[in-house]
């Protein structure tokens, strides 16, 4: 054999040699586990320890688990209550590989699981929440919250019940009636919880407008009492102006008179000290106010009320 061939021959089985112990050997991490199967059967149980491994190389296959914590997040699904209000209920869960032999078995992989986890927690919810009134799974505890007209909606009466059970307590009812079909699959369920709740299309459609409603007549009640308001405060307005009018006037009048009364008195002083020339005043006034230039005034000549002019013109 030449030197060439014995390089090729010693390449091949350095090459077979590695395919061989690739296939041979495999590697268990901290966060799975292995089920060893054979021609499509599991072999043994499962293999959870870290490190390498070895098997029978293209005869058996390591099938790799997850040991974490997994979660689950289901699809919101229509459920009517006890009290027969049409609700969406959208619950998610925490979920592990417990058994990896009977997982494998039951359901293969995690898609498998998945589908079984979403039939498992949706019949459970669907039965826990018919069992009880929409106000049980609304709220939690008896917590004291203010009376609203959402409230009114939501169709709870003044007379707030008490919860008796409350909706963390149903989604602990879920998860252990859950947890009681689960390991049938290899799985073990965490926890559960509704993530969200939420009436129907219709329902909330109606409820909006009743919530629209509700706010168009409060709104309509604010301002027609502001508008009652209003009208009052330009009432008191009007009153303050009238009375304020009032009493300028009274003053005004008062003072008018007072004034006239002075000046009375002054001319019944100046009438008594010379009532002559009083009445000569008084006439000359009167004049002025009767005569300007576009006057006729035509009078008899013994008229008194001609006696000054007369008597000037004699002058």
């Amino acid at each position: 054999m030449s030197k060439s061939a014995r390089y090729v021959l010693i390449i091949v089985v350095v090459l077979a040699i590695i395919i061989v112990l690739s296939s041979a050997l495999y590697v268990v991490s901290e966060k799975n586990q292995v089920i060893i199967t054979q021609f499509g059967e599991p072999i043994g149980g499962a293999i959870t320890l870290p490190g390498i491994h070895i098997k029978v190389p293209f005869i058996q296959k390591a099938n790799y688990f997850d040991k974490r914590w997994l979660e689950w997040d289901g699809d919101a699904n229509q459920i009517p209550t006890k009290d027969k209000k049409f609700i969406w209920v959208d619950t998610y869960a925490r979920w592990r590989i417990s058994d990896p032999l009977v997982f494998f078995q039951r359901v293969r992989d995690e898609r498998g699981a998945q589908s079984r986890i979403d039939d498992i927690i949706d019949g459970e919810t669907r039965n826990a929440v018919a069992n009880f009134d929409l106000i049980e799974i609304v709220r939690s505890s008896n917590r004291e919250f203010e009376l609203t007209e959402e409230i009114a909606i939501l169709g709870i009466s003044e007379a707030i019940p008490k919860i008796e059970t409350g909706r963390e307590k149903i989604a602990e009812i879920i998860l252990e009636t859950s947890s009681e079909i689960t390991p049938e699959f290899g799985v073990e369920l965490k926890d559960v919880r509704i993530k969200r709740i939420n009436y129907v299309e219709e329902v909330q459609r109606k409820v909006f407008d009743r919530m629209i409603a509700e706010r168009q007549r409060i709104a309509a009640k604010y301002r027609s009492e502001g508008d009652g308001k209003s009208a009052e405060i330009r009432g008191e307005k009007e009153k303050e102006l009238k009375r304020i009018q009032s009493g300028a006037y009274r003053t005004a009048q008062q003072i008018k008179g007072k004034a006239d009364a002075e000046a009375t008195r002054i001319y019944a002083l100046a009438y008594n000290r010379d009532p002559e020339f009083y009445q000569f005043m008084k006439t000359l006034d009167t004049y002025r106010a009767s005569l300007d230039k576009e006057t006729w005034l035509l009078l008899s000549t013994e008229s008194e009320f001609f006696k000054y002019l007369r008597s000037s013109v004699r002058r």
